[in-house]
């Protein structure tokens, strides 16, 4: 299973907010929705939310086998 939980944590600990991801950077309430809800995004996806907060993947998400 994949957890987006470190991604809210690289969040607080860089101190950037969801405003400021969706206000200047361009990243939707739906992507958003899906971390919260650990559903599945694109690696392309998972490069750019790397790119913005200048971080590994590991920081982004956390895989445990089922």
């Amino acid at each position: 299973m994949i957890s987006y939980e470190p991604f809210y944590k690289t969040l607080k600990a860089k101190n950037i907010s969801t405003y400021k991801l969706i206000n200047e950077h361009g990243i939707s309430r739906s992507l958003l929705d899906r971390l919260k809800h650990n559903r599945p995004i694109s690696t392309v996806t998972l490069n750019d939310l790397c790119n913005i907060l200048h971080c590994r993947v590991e920081d982004i998400l956390l895989f445990t086998e089922d």
